[in-house]
């Protein structure tokens, strides 16, 4: 077994040469929509990329590594990018693979981790996606897309250091009391949290998720309309009955001008728990 990276600026040089593996679900959909000749273009190509996190992530670090010299404007629209390069060049450049599923062969407490905060990054960006609809954002699909990438640097941790990312997990459970980074900074030496800033940096990801970290953006609506469904998708992975949802209900509330009933409405009726 090869030896893993050690320290964030050792991490940051690894993933930035690792080949970002992809869902086994995302390959074999995108494969099905090649041999359909009446479903294949670029709308039905983005909105199975984005429904992946990390094929999303592997596109974008891939158009940002291949731009041309005269862009200087963000790209972060999927369907956009998929416009700009054809789909012929998407396919032969940017290949669904590895696997998740192959990269964790016989480690199946990993890959259901790893499968959880996909699926709370998929609701996040549902949430973000529909809000800024309703908020009138000319650019929604870079909060959708924000939204769905807020969690990637624990995704790729769950893919090239599962070991880790387990203990990381056992230790909290034995002591409740142990807040996560600092969890992370005893096993990893650095929190999850450095990691995503590093990687949305040099990989020149969405300005978006720079942002949320930053207190002069706090107040922003694009920022807390991120934010919001990032917590909503958490407090709700396991059911509606978390002690953090009201309070959750109550911001969602005065974000979109609605009533806190109308609200708890809206989100239920979105993409089921679980």
């Amino acid at each position: 077994m090869l030896q893993q990276p050690e320290g964030l600026a050792d991490w940051l040089a690894f993933l930035g040469r690792a080949d970002i593996p992809v869902l086994q679900h995302t390959a074999r959909t995108l494969a099905r929509l090649q041999d359909d000749e009446k479903q294949f273009n670029a709308r039905s190509v983005a909105d199975v990329v984005t429904d992946d996190p990390l094929m999303t992530l592997k596109l974008l670090r891939y158009m940002q590594t291949h731009k041309h010299r005269n862009q200087s404007y963000e790209l972060v629209d999927v369907k956009q990018a998929l416009l700009m390069m054809g789909l012929d060049a998407f396919f032969r450049d940017v290949p669904a693979m590895p696997l998740v599923e192959t990269l964790l062969t016989g480690q199946r407490g990993a890959l259901v981790r790893l499968l959880h905060t996909v699926r709370r990054a998929q609701r996040a960006a549902y949430y973000a996606f529909d809000w800024a609809l309703r908020q009138h954002d000319l650019h929604a699909e870079e909060v959708q897309v924000s939204a769905l990438l807020t969690h990637v640097a624990e995704m790729l941790m769950w893919c090239f250091s599962p070991a880790r990312m387990i203990e990381i997990e056992r230790m909290q459970a034995a002591d409740a009391a142990l807040r996560s980074a600092d969890a992370q900074q005893q096993v990893l030496g650095f929190p999850l949290a450095d990691l995503q800033r590093e990687l949305t940096v040099a990989w020149g990801l969405p300005e978006l998720l720079v942002n949320l970290a930053d207190p002069a953006h706090r107040h922003t609506s694009r920022v807390r309309t991120i934010t919001l469904a990032v917590n909503l998708a958490r407090h709700s992975a396991h059911g509606w009955d978390d002690a953090a949802l009201p309070d959750d209900f109550e911001d969602i509330a005065a974000l979109l001008h609605m009533d806190v009933a109308k609200v708890m409405a809206l989100v239920k009726a979105g993409p089921a728990v679980g």
